[in-house]
């Protein structure tokens, strides 16, 4: 396994896992039309929900970490540069991995491609599991929460952000115009049909499963967990001064951050 670990360093390559269940997105999302104002492409700080999510984040020092979703690794780098004694990020996508092994590679982070619901979540493997957007890429997220209790420590920390049941509800995730072409309002419906929507760039977004805000909070409740924290963050000050055109980011909640400890 060491030696594993090593070799796919040097060639900048991720594990691969041979169980594909999550539709890959390797499609280029690293092209301008692909970015996204809420991820983390180019570093934490360009993320539009960072701001508050950094604040919901625990003590690192001496902490093991799981990344689900890790993507280009960036919050796998600041979970070591903030003490985090190891951290395993694990995406599906061949390319976010291969940008992370680039960009945020390090002694103490390992990058292994597979899908979040195959992971081997051993039991008190982890003290921290983050997820930055991209949970709502799994279908079964009550059964996920409670493999992630298995594997966390007792006092262990969960904490996760997905895109918000309003940004999911109908499917669209677009703004309804006018004649005049101005974003009039955010269409909201079928709410509580929960399940998949078939929304984005077909072969370069996953597919995405919408669930109500009573789902995101009972998961991890079910298992076992305590929620300390809920937030919906907005574009920061910095990101709405960069880019004015995210004003309309303030009229609906896009993302949901959520943070739970192991009872």
């Amino acid at each position: 396994m060491a030696t594993e670990r090593k070799q796919a360093k040097r060639n900048g390559k991720p594990r691969p896992d041979t169980k594909m269940k999550t539709r890959s997105c390797d499609g280029d999302r690293f092209s301008p039309e692909h970015r996204d104002p809420f991820r983390s492409i180019n570093g934490l700080p360009d993320a539009g929900e960072w701001h508050t999510l950094e604040n919901m984040l625990p003590d690192f020092c001496g902490k093991r970490v799981l990344d689900l979703g890790c993507g280009a690794g960036w919050h796998c780098r600041y979970a070591i540069e903030h003490g985090a004694i190891a951290c395993t990020g694990i995406d599906i996508s061949e390319k976010m991995l291969k940008e992370a092994w680039r960009q945020n590679a390090s002694f103490w982070t390992d990058y292994r491609q597979t899908p979040i619901e195959e992971f081997e979540y051993e039991p008190s493997a982890f003290d921290v599991v983050i997820s930055s957007l991209a949970l709502h890429h799994v279908d079964d997220f009550g059964n996920l929460c409670r493999k992630i209790h298995r594997c966390l420590t007792p006092g262990g920390v969960f904490v996760f952000s997905v895109e918000h049941p309003v940004y999911t509800a109908s499917g669209t995730r677009q703004w309804i115009t006018g004649e005049d072409g101005e974003k009039r309002h955010w269409l909201i419906d079928r709410y509580f049909d929960e399940g998949q929507r078939e929304a984005g760039i077909p072969g370069h977004t996953p597919t995405r499963f919408h669930k109500t805000l009573t789902s995101w909070v009972n998961g991890p409740l079910s298992a076992g967990f305590t929620i300390t924290a809920l937030a919906e963050p907005e574009p920061g000050k910095t990101l709405l001064e960069s880019d004015p055109g995210l004003a309309d980011e303030r009229r609906r909640p896009r993302i949901l951050a959520v943070s739970a400890v192991k009872n």
